[in-house]
């Protein structure tokens, strides 16, 4: 060994703080395209989930063959990157008692890893008043053309690179009769083996002025869940005990989305909304929520709920119907140019470290120990005081064995939350995981 080389544990220190490459910038969305795909969706007369699958211009079955085919299109423009994947099932229930075949259009780009999964989703099924009535025009602008939109921009954009992590892109059916379209592949993903590092669910994201004329042009909603809809209650009481309701997947990916925004040039503010979905309702988040994945819905910051879920008519000067006149298209861009930023920093890094706990009773230091992350070239080590809810403090640990651990001199474990993030070669950090008490091996 030269006299000039680094001790072992200084060196990793040294590498550990070293700076990382930036990554290259993300193109922005096109307006021109996402408000042709919405045209073109409205075009389709109804997408109710019950409407016809054999006229080859209107229906369900109609819009489904042409997400399809946008999928291969942009796929044929990456040398096949993207390839088409139908799943369906068919579902029985009160919003369809003779039963309904539910069809999921995805496309998957497969990563260097094709077994960890990021999921971006939106429905394109519609419907008017009466949730039985398939054959009335349902135009379904923004519930839910505007969120197929974005996440065909998204594999548009997203096509053109290569990623660690395999991204889903997919288009639900059934939303409307009881999110069977989500259950689907949130099943279909427990069957595959896969493993979801985050679903990013966009439902009604393109509209600026809600109810009354109120106008929200500059936030975005995004849902999360505090106490998991996945854990039994033992799990949760011990959620409770180490003070970690706002610190599970979904609320951690809520968190790095808002972080995300904050870099988006021209972006928007996400107001991180702590609940599961807006009050009393629900989303095709929800199915993945219940397996245990990290998921969340993004939704607009002002409804207007003339144009959910309405016949098209006009009564006493109001306008009621989804139609496409609702919509502002440069707003669904930066939703959806939140979408492509979030995706591309979660498919690009490591996988969540697994196992975070630490301990420290009785003592003014508290030791952090977590699992090895394949793929990691560090750690970042985050804490904060139990009387805020941001992270405000950070120390980078290389990744040099496979027990890593650290230990943070005068942090009481008592006053403090701490959790871990895995960092890849090129930067890119992945959900930060919430320390709790050591498990009993």
């Amino acid at each position: 060994m030269s006299i000039y080389a680094l001790p072992s544990w200084l060196a990793a220190a040294a590498a550990a703080a070293a700076p990382l490459p930036a990554p290259t910038p993300l193109p922005a969305p096109s307006v021109k395209r996402l408000q042709a795909d919405v045209t073109t969706m409205v075009g389709f007369g109804t997408r109710h989930t019950a409407s016809t699958t054999t006229d080859p211009r209107r229906g369900i079955g109609a819009a489904r063959t042409w997400a399809a085919e946008r999928f291969t299109q942009i796929g044929a423009s990456c040398g096949g990157c993207i390839v088409v994947d139908r799943i369906a099932r068919s579902f029985t229930g009160p919003r369809a008692p003779a039963g309904v075949v539910v069809e999921d259009v995805l496309g998957i780009q497969k990563g260097r890893n094709p077994n960890r999964v990021v999921i971006v989703g939106a429905h394109i099924d519609s419907r008017v008043t009466d949730v039985m009535n398939a054959t009335s025009d349902a135009p379904g602008a923004n519930d839910n053309a505007s969120g197929v939109a974005l996440v065909l921009e998204a594999a548009r954009l997203l096509s053109q690179r290569q990623f660690d992590a395999t991204i889903v892109y997919a288009v639900f059916s059934g939303e409307e009769q009881g999110l069977w379209g989500a259950e689907l592949l949130a099943d279909t993903a427990k069957a595959r083996g896969w493993s979801v590092s985050a679903m990013l669910n966009n439902d009604i994201v393109g509209n600026t002025v809600g109810q009354g004329g109120v106008r929200v042009a500059d936030k975005v909603r995004v849902f999360s869940e505090g106490i998991r809809a996945s854990e039994d209650l033992a799990a949760q009481q011990g959620r409770r005990a180490d003070g970690g309701e706002d610190d599970g997947p979904s609320r951690s990916l809520a968190k790095m989305i808002d972080g995300v925004a904050g870099d988006v040039p021209g972006g928007l503010d996400v107001m991180l909304d702590r609940r599961p979905d807006r009050f009393g309702r629900g989303g095709d988040h929800e199915p993945f929520l219940k397996l245990g994945y990290p998921a969340v819905r993004f939704s607009v910051a002002a409804e207007n709920w003339d144009r959910q879920h309405q016949d098209l008519r006009t009564e006493k000067g109001v306008v009621y119907g989804d139609t496409i006149e609702g919509m502002d298209f440069p707003y669904l861009a930066k939703v959806t140019a939140i979408n492509v930023a979030t995706l591309a920093r979660i498919a690009a890094a490591p996988a969540s470290p697994e196992d975070v706990s630490m301990a420290g009773a009785l003592s003014r230091d508290t030791t952090i120990k977590w699992n090895a992350v394949p793929g990691a070239v560090k750690y970042r080590v985050r804490w904060r005081r139990n009387d805020v809810q941001d992270w405000t403090d950070v120390r980078e640990v290389a990744a040099t064995g496979p027990n890593p651990q650290t230990v943070l001199s005068q942090v009481p474990v008592d006053d403090n939350f701490v959790g871990i993030s895995a960092v890849s070669a090129d930067g890119a950090e992945s959900l930060v995981s919430f320390a709790g008490r050591e498990r009993r091996r």
